[in-house]
């Protein structure tokens, strides 16, 4: 029905219907696989054994330098550098150069996020804008970047995302988000949990699950999606909490899940410092069920503040490098160049991001600055019928939305969408396991040490 706007369930019906049907453009396209290798492959093929010089193309990114994600930043802002990095090392596109520049978006949000993006485009010129994520701007950017007809790629997880750019899809043209919409973690994890049950990995105690989500959007829509699809899943929200963050004093909620006991406490705020004095403070007096937590825990701080007390704790992310061949080849250089300290899972967004642009800006026959916008166009649409794939996974796009698919939430091919990860931290001191989905999994659900039973 024309002007009817698409849910999430209504996106992931179509995309399993039409996944066998959907194109790729070109050979070109589907060369565009994995990291440095596969990219390699494409773009010295398109350059042609030109080599990266003269007047560069500087590639903006609007990151955290500052403030309370500064460790993510720092991430973002190194993976850019090395995707820069490893793209003029093969030609560059079509002979120039790539230079990264940056903007601080400090505490985030729109006051914060909208001025760089600007300075960018005003100081820099630049052809793109990379990022991870930014919170709180809710895709008020977006103008911005459109009144400059340049190309902009952010990791936000912002569901307002599908709507913004499929109801005027002319004027966001070139605006992407490089991962899925944070509404697929609720009902993803749903599956998850049924799933171990399936496999004969976990048997729950009860059927009762307790939401605790941070006060930000992206916490409060997984938390939402969670309780919305409960029942049909086979589940009770026992608890639904809201929590004021940061927050470091967990007592009061933590005695509303002890008093009746769930099978699956589903934390959905995300900061990794406010994760971990969560576990801290839950480990003493545990109950018998199992603990999600969102995204935080993939960051070091987590692990290494939260030490023993993390051992056994889920969680989920879309936007981490995979452990698999095109994943660790890409894991090991940047630790290499970066220490071994450094979070290459995180980098791997604008890394993968950089990759798959430059590409679709070489089989344009380049790409435009702020005011060029015809050609940018041509970029885009290349962009938007390419399948890459990277250190993530497979990136593939919504049409009209331009986000990325998530598997196997909408999508059962592997090969056409972002694998939604769960991971298990066995021990705080090593990598944790990445347990689904199939095929990239590399170790096995682990019963929490907490529970006894």
């Amino acid at each position: 029905m024309a002007g009817k706007i698409r849910t999430p369930s209504d996106i992931a019906r179509e995309t399993l219907e039409n996944a066998g049907r959907r194109r790729f453009f070109g050979k070109a396209a589907a060369m565009g696989v994995g990291g440095l290798a596969g990219s390699a492959a494409l773009l010295a093929s398109i350059n042609d054994g030109a080599k990266a010089q003269g007047e560069p193309i500087k590639v903006g990114g609007a990151v955290p330098i500052t403030g309370w994600a500064a460790a993510d930043g720092i991430e973002f802002q190194r993976g850019l550098e090395f995707a820069c990095e490893d793209i003029n090392a093969m030609g560059g596109i079509l002979g120039r150069p790539l230079e990264p520049v940056f903007e601080d978006t400090k505490e985030q949000g729109a006051d914060n996020l909208i001025p760089a993006i600007q300075r960018l485009i005003d100081r820099h010129g630049v052809h793109a804008i990379i990022n991870g994520y930014n919170t709180g701007a809710v895709c008020a950017e977006y103008d911005t970047v459109a009144d400059a007809g340049i190309l902009y790629i952010h990791h936000n997880t912002d569901i307002v995302h599908h709507d913004t750019v499929k109801n005027n899809a002319e004027r966001y043209f070139g605006i992407f988000m490089g991962d899925p919409a944070e509404y697929w973690y609720g009902e993803g994890l749903l599956k998850f949990l049924n799933g171990l049950g399936e496999k004969g990995l976990w048997t729950r105690p009860n059927d009762k699950i307790a939401i605790v989500t941070g006060s930000q959007n992206y916490s409060v829509v997984i938390a939402g999606a969670i309780r919305d699809n409960a029942e049909k899943y086979g589940w009770k929200t026992s608890l639904f909490e809201t929590v004021v963050v940061p927050i470091s004093e967990w007592g009061p909620t933590l005695a509303k899940i002890r008093e009746d006991p769930p099978a699956v406490i589903a934390v959905t705020h995300w900061v990794p410092q406010d994760l971990a004095q969560f576990m801290i403070q839950f480990v003493p007096q545990p109950t018998d069920s199992l603990v999600y937590m969102q995204y935080g825990p993939s960051l070091a701080a987590f692990r290494e503040i939260g030490k023993e007390a993390v051992n056994g704790v889920l969680y989920s992310t879309v936007v981490a490098s995979l452990q698999d061949e095109f994943g660790n080849a890409y894991n090991n250089r940047y630790k290499e160049k970066y220490g071994a300290s450094a979070s290459p899972l995180v980098a791997a967004q604008p890394y993968d991001s950089c990759s798959y642009w430059a590409i679709a800006g070489a089989l344009a026959g380049g790409t435009g600055g702020p005011g060029e916008e015809a050609q940018n166009r041509k970029v885009a649409s290349r962009l938007r019928n390419m399948i890459y794939r990277g250190t993530l996974g497979t990136t593939r796009w919504f049409i009209p939305e331009q986000a990325a698919t998530p598997y196997p939430d909408a999508t059962n091919d592997p090969s056409l969408g972002m694998p939604h990860q769960y991971l298990q931290i066995e021990d705080h001191t090593k990598v944790p396991g990445l347990i689904a989905p199939s095929p990239y999994e590399t170790a096995t659900f682990k019963m929490p040490p907490w529970i006894k039973a």
